[in-house]
């Protein structure tokens, strides 16, 4: 086989790797020159920054050192300023101290002379004092010997004598503080009286006890009379009213003292004269209209006066019987008007106090409650009023307030004074009273009490302004004969317990009905 071929590849095999032997390692001697060339040029720089910074180091070594130096020159200097000042500081107080030292010691000398002066005085004053105190001995020795008193009854002499000086004294500075209070009271109580009464001023006009009943013509005057006056009497008994037909043209004049039966006739009249049939069954059946009517107004007039004071709570009860007030008088003056009066007066006061107003006013409206029911019940009209509303659960304040408004008991609160107070405020308003119609209303209720009170009674009236007694007994309690027992006995309490001018007449009715329906 021939070796040719194959040696030639072999050949430049090892050519090719003895040359890149022989180029690696010169490259290699290259490399390390150029190596050692840039560590020498690097070393010479390491150097020459070394050295640069050796001689900023110095640079700024010197500076700091300059630098320092300065700062501990300044502040050697504001060490040594400031230590100067402490010295002079310290050098001031220490003369100050001296001098206080120097004058306390003087002082204390002084002191020392002053205290030996004053030893000196106290035991001048001892030896004094020793010879007061037997000269006082002596002398009350001799007092003792000219007035006989021993210094005990001396001293309680005195005291007595001090103490009555004292008491009057007293009573002089309470008299004339009392003097003094009473002015300021009585100016401050002029001042809101006057006000109250200027705000609620109102006008009053004593009610008269009669009514006149207008007509269409003097032809009804006998309608009304009707056969032998038999439609005239049926009204007067049916009503208590009496009924005054005189000359006067188209006018029947309507007389009594209670004014409810007084209007519940005049609203009967009325009604009988424009339905025009009048005859006793008729009448009897109108009079029932009317007094229902007037049940009607007596409950609208008590809302009314509740409403008008703004008052809340009151018990409808209550306003229907203040409603009957507008039907009573006292002294002639309407008791319903009165009491709202003396409601608003005695707000307005309470208000000028600082008081409770609501209260006032509500002890004012139901001052006079027991007026409406004081011809039923027996009592006078305070205890009835107390009663009633305590009743209806009022407070204790406007119980205690009606309970004194008359001066009964004494008044425990200011707003029972204010009452009293408002009710002879409104009590005295000119015009708003006479005595005479008073007198003369009580003289004719004194005279149906004293009727009503005998057994078989059923109704009575007084009339023709108390010069008759109208009386309705019951038949079957009564017999004829014994309604002329009954008529003297009644006469024989009249003449005993009233006084009365001229002569009453003492007429009792006894009168049976049957009644029976067509059907």
């Amino acid at each position: 086989m021939p070796f040719g071929p194959i040696i030639t590849p072999i050949v430049f095999g090892v050519g090719a790797v003895v040359l890149a032997v022989v180029a690696f390692f010169l490259g290699g001697i290259y490399r390390k020159k150029v190596a050692e060339a840039e560590l020498g040029s690097a070393e010479q720089e390491a150097r020459r920054i070394v050295s640069e910074a050796i001689k900023t180091a110095e640079v700024k070594k010197k500076e700091s050192m300059v630098e320092a130096k300065e700062e501990i020159y300044r502040l050697r200097n504001e060490f040594e300023k400031d230590s100067k000042e402490r010295r002079n500081e310290i050098q001031r107080q220490e003369k100050r101290i001296q001098q206080k030292e120097e004058s306390i010691d003087r002082k204390n000398e002084n002191l020392e002379k002053k205290e030996e002066a004053l030893s000196g005085k106290l035991r001048e004053a001892d030896r004094k004092l020793d010879e007061i105190e037997s000269l006082k001995k002596g002398q009350m020795e001799m007092l003792e010997r000219i007035s006989g008193f021993s210094i005990e009854q001396a001293k309680e002499h005195l005291l007595g004598m001090l103490d009555s000086e004292l008491v009057h004294e007293k009573a002089v500075k309470i008299a004339s503080f009392e003097d003094q209070l009473k002015e300021e009271a009585e100016e401050r109580a002029r001042n809101i009286i006057s006000l109250a009464i200027t705000r609620c001023a109102a006008d009053h006009v004593s009610e008269a006890t009669v009514s006149v009943v207008q007509l269409p013509s003097d032809e009804m005057k006998g309608r009304i009379i009707g056969r032998e006056g038999r439609n005239i009497r049926a009204i007067e008994t049916l009503t208590g009213v009496d009924l005054i037909i005189d000359d006067t043209p188209e006018a029947i004049t309507l007389s009594s003292f209670d004014p409810v039966r007084r209007e519940v006739a005049r609203v009967a009249l009325e009604k009988l004269i424009v339905d025009g049939r009048i005859h006793p069954a008729r009448i009897e059946e109108t009079v029932e209209k009317a007094r229902r009517e007037v049940d009607a107004v007596i409950k609208k007039e008590g809302e009314r006066a509740v409403m008008s004071t703004g008052l809340r709570g009151i018990h409808p009860e209550l306003s229907k019987i203040l409603g009957r007030l507008r039907f009573r008088t006292s002294y002639g003056q309407n008791v319903l008007d009165h009491s709202l009066e003396v409601s608003n007066l005695a707000g307005i006061m309470a208000s000028e106090l600082g008081l409770n107003p609501t209260l006032a006013k509500r002890a004012g409206l139901l001052h006079d409650l027991g007026k409406a029911l004081d011809h039923e019940i027996e009592g006078s009209h305070v205890d009835i009023g107390v009663e009633y509303a305590k009743k209806y659960k009022e407070s204790e304040e406007v119980l205690h307030a009606i309970k004194a408004h008359h001066g009964d008991v004494e008044p425990q609160t200011v707003e029972a004074c204010l009452v009293m107070a408002a009710d002879a405020i409104s009590a005295a308003r000119p015009g708003a009273r006479r005595e005479n119609l008073e007198n003369y209303i009580k003289r004719l209720q004194k005279l149906e009490e004293i009727a009503d009170s005998f057994p078989g009674v059923e109704s009575c009236y007084a009339i023709q302004a108390g010069r008759e007694i109208r009386v309705m007994v019951k038949p079957e309690v009564l017999g004829d004969d014994q309604m002329v027992l009954t008529a003297r006995e009644i006469a024989k309490r009249i003449e005993e317990e009233m006084d009365y001018p001229g002569q009453i007449k003492v007429n009792l009715v006894r009168e049976s009905r049957a009644v029976d329906y067509a059907k």
